[in-house]
């Protein structure tokens, strides 16, 4: 895997990854490699994994890192730092006024239940029309520290898993309300200490799902 090589070569910034993230990372965003996206990233760390991205992406990506601590000296060609909150809606609408629509959202923050649903919440719904939204070391989705708990409402993997029946409220006869997330939601994969939700491209122009997935262009 050519992303994983470069996490194991690298002799630059430190990137803290679990291995298992790898095989995760390339089934979702190998389709975005060499074409010009913006990723946010958010938690910048010792920031490696922002020049990970860059050389993964390639020449056209626009790779923008986030944080609670001011870190100007990770911004480099292709790599924007900025420094806030990630539960702050204010500071995220800023970031996509700024920047745009998000293609990626890859969120490797404060790993809080409160700060990665604040976090969802404003930027899931200004994703692009095919964008990925991927929260990573949701093991601590389990410990009431983090404000989850086996269970939890609070949790986001439970959130995740009720917006599988909002996904197909459609199918339900009624005993799902359609929501806000669900129109949009193309679908949802679970891995260890990970969740994916996609966005969907196929809506027509009435912001409702085509009947029958049309082809991707």
């Amino acid at each position: 895997m050519d992303l994983y090589h470069y996490y194991v070569t690298q002799q630059g910034r430190n990137i803290l990854k679990n291995q298992n993230y790898f095989l995760v990372y390339e089934r979702h965003f190998a389709r975005f490699k060499g074409n010009p996206i913006t990723m946010f990233e958010i938690g910048t760390g010792e920031g490696g994994s922002c020049r990970m991205w860059k050389y993964y992406f390639g020449p056209t990506a626009r790779i923008v890192t986030i944080d609670i601590q001011r870190l100007p000296q990770f911004n480099e060609t292709q790599i924007f730092v900025r420094t806030g909150d990630q539960s702050d809606p204010v500071f995220l609408n800023a970031l996509v006024k700024e920047f745009g629509r998000p293609d990626i959202v890859l969120d490797d923050g404060s790993h809080r239940m409160d700060h990665i649903n604040a976090t969802f919440d404003v930027l899931f719904p200004q994703m692009s029309s095919r964008g990925v939204y991927m929260v990573e070391d949701l093991n601590t989705a389990y410990w009431p520290e983090f404000g989850g708990g086996v269970g939890s409402p609070a949790s986001f993997y439970e959130r995740s898993k009720s917006l599988v029946d909002e996904m197909n409220a459609r199918f339900t006869r009624g005993a799902v309300t359609p929501g806000p997330y669900g129109q949009n939601l193309f679908g949802i994969s679970f891995y260890d200490s990970m969740a994916v939700i996609e966005r969907t491209p196929f809506l027509n122009k009435d912001m409702q799902r085509f009947p029958v997935p049309l082809p991707l262009k």
